[in-house]
């Protein structure tokens, strides 16, 4: 009877053997970590080396197996002791290549013996934790996670054990160049942090230049806020800009008469950027982080949209263009979003071992994508300061008075700024990766910066808007040439000219001579550059000129615009006042404003370009 029991177990066990493929490690050496277990990795499972549902059984006589599907044909695999750290080789320590199965060669495929003979030999290291914060809980466990263990934050084979000193301590064994890694309490929601509460970098440490133990000091925890240290002196920076960009928003259309068409662009534009900070500052908090860890890719749509917003902007504003946005400059940005579409899909865990993974195909990805961003960027900036060269050279042809577009040049130069810094980290960035540099707190500093410069043009905006709200505005519309005043006309002067003035441009202008002495009487009779706002419109009209006719007996009769032409008027009634008794008691600058120049910049800069000197030196020359 006994005899038949076990030959029933037998005959059971091998149907059971006959329908998997059983693997048998027969034999092994010591294991290296304490209380390990013997793990299958392969193709089967993308090679992970250390999952529990491929750990080996081991049974009462010492064999270890593990059964796989026998719908697999053929495959390749290893064993390891939970991790690439500690894998199969020869005997003396030497790299083992992957085992191969194939079902059509193997002499049983059912069961599969096999004999490990050694363990590959790899470069140990003892990690040191010496310091960690004060409000670390008395009785947490930390661990090390990195590339040696599939970046497993609570790895039980990774727990560091607390020295008597009151330092924690871990050997481990890596065979790469480099090692990645961080400090847990068990989950990365419990993650190492900086001292404010803030996310940091992942550690790194190269072969070359370890000496076998590595220590280090941690700064923070990410589920332990430092109480008023949550919010960094650079995130509060970014939440006024934020509230400043609102501010914005609210306060750009209460201006009477403002310029719709421009503003309702620099009102997309500030909402957006504006939005794009606050993610920034929202999704850099620990909490977020953990729980919507996907809001980090949401600030990335900024590198595509905002140069084409404020090109936009630029367009309206001085041209007033009514062409609409091609739609071929958001194309980048559509190409962006279905690229993270991916991600945003993507499991949340699987996501965030791919934010963590130095070397996962997202950082290549968003790398990419920002020089990408980088160079179109660039491309936006010319084209922007091309076009305020082209309004300024239109507007001299048209008005006889500066205006103030110092606030779009200093715009212009906060980007510069941004794209220097832009482009330095990326360079540094691609060449650290080349050479292998450590430059994780140069990059952070770098990044912040650029944030931190880019949030500045919130602040210069809201500061123009309330202090110089004309700039703003739309000026008055005119009917009636013969109607017009003094008021300022320098969007419908220069569409004039760069629309239907160039429709009669080949037009010849018979009597040029009669118009050059008609025009000459009429400015010495009348003198109405004493007018600071005179623009060629209004000229026109006060001699019944067409704009257009005007402008060429300027350009064509005396060799000069209209902005030169006016302002030599000026300033040859500067000299002859300056000379005569009863403006002895003007000064320089009220004479220059009497005789219809708008400012002491504008004077100072048309005499200089005129006379060839300054008003000082003339004025030392009548002295002598």
């Amino acid at each position: 009877m006994r005899h038949a029991l076990t030959l029933l177990i037998v005959l059971l066990t091998l149907n059971d053997v006959c329908a998997q493929i059983r693997i048998e490690v027969i034999k092994h050496p010591k294991f290296i970590l304490k209380d390990s277990s013997l793990f299958i990795s392969g193709t089967f499972n993308n090679w992970s080396p250390g999952e529990e549902t491929f750990k080996l059984t081991r049974r009462p006589d010492g064999v270890y197996y593990f059964d796989l599907p026998d719908t697999l044909e053929s495959f390749e695999y290893k064993f390891t002791q939970g991790g690439w750290q500690i894998v199969e080789g020869y005997a003396d320590g030497k790299i083992l290549p992957n085992r191969v199965y194939n079902k059509v060669v193997e002499d049983n495929p059912h069961l599969i013996r096999v004999v490990i003979e050694g363990w590959e030999k790899q470069p140990e290291y003892t990690i040191i934790v010496d310091k960690v914060p004060e409000n670390t809980p008395f009785d947490a466990s930390l661990y090390v996670a990195g590339n040696f263990n599939n970046w497993n934050p609570g790895d039980k084979n990774y727990r560091m054990r607390k020295q008597i000193d009151g330092s924690y301590q871990i050997l481990i064994y890596f065979n790469g160049d480099r090692i990645d890694y961080k400090f847990t309490r068990g989950t990365w929601k419990s993650a190492e942090s900086k001292s404010g509460g803030r996310t940091m970098a992942n550690r790194v440490t190269l072969r070359a230049s370890a000496t076998g133990k590595i220590r280090a000091e941690i700064a923070g925890w990410e589920d332990i806020s430092g109480g008023l240290q949550l919010y960094s002196i650079y995130d509060l920076l970014l939440l006024f800009s934020v509230f400043q960009g609102v501010l914005l928003i609210v306060t750009i259309p209460t201006i009477q008469e403002y310029n719709r068409e421009a503003n309702r662009w620099l009102i997309l534009l500030v909402g957006f950027t504006s939005a794009i900070l606050l993610i920034k500052v929202v999704s850099a908090y620990p909490e977020v982080e953990h729980t919507l860890p996907k809001l980090q890719l949401i600030p990335d749509f900024i590198l595509f949209i905002y140069a084409p917003l404020f090109y936009a902007y630029i367009q309206r504003l001085l041209f007033r263009s009514q062409n609409q946005l091609k739609l071929v400059f958001f194309v980048p940005v559509f190409v962006q979003f279905f690229v993270y579409m991916i991600y945003f899909l993507m499991d949340q865990p699987m996501f965030q071992a791919k934010l963590i993974e130095p070397e996962s195909e997202l950082r290549i990805i968003r790398f990419c994508m920002g020089s990408l961003a980088l160079a179109l960027n660039i491309y936006y900036w010319i084209k922007c300061q091309m076009a305020i060269n082209t309004y300024k050279v239109n507007y001299q042809n048209s008005n006889s008075y500066e205006q103030n577009l110092q606030y779009l040049n200093t715009v212009l130069f906060i980007q510069a700024a941004c794209l220097v810094v832009w482009f330095v980290t990326f360079a540094i960035t691609g060449m650290a990766e080349i050479f292998d540099w450590q430059i994780s707190d140069f990059t952070d500093v770098s990044i912040d910066t650029l944030w931190m410069t880019f949030s500045v043009i919130t602040f210069f905006l809201g500061y123009f808007v309330i202090h110089e709200p004309d700039i703003f505005r739309l000026p008055q519309t005119i009917s009636q040439p013969h109607e017009l005043t003094k008021v300022e006309l320098d969007h419908q002067v220069i569409d004039y000219l760069n629309h239907i003035g160039k429709d009669k441009e080949e037009e010849t202008i018979e009597n040029l001579d009669s118009l050059k002495e008609k025009l000459t009487l009429y400015m010495e009779k009348y003198q109405p550059y004493t007018n600071p706002k005179l623009s060629l419109v209004e000229l026109a009209s006060r001699l019944k000129l067409q704009p257009h006719i005007l402008s060429k007996v300027i350009n064509s009769g005396f060799g000069m615009n209209f902005f030169d032409y006016v302002n030599t008027y000026r300033i040859d009634e500067f000299k002859r006042r300056v000379e005569d008794p009863q403006y002895k008691n003007y000064t320089l600058l009220g004479i220059a404003l009497d005789v219809g120049f708008n400012s002491k910049t504008a004077f100072n800069r048309s005499f200089k370009k005129i006379t060839s000197q300054t008003p000082s030196a003339f004025f030392n020359t009548l002295k002598e």
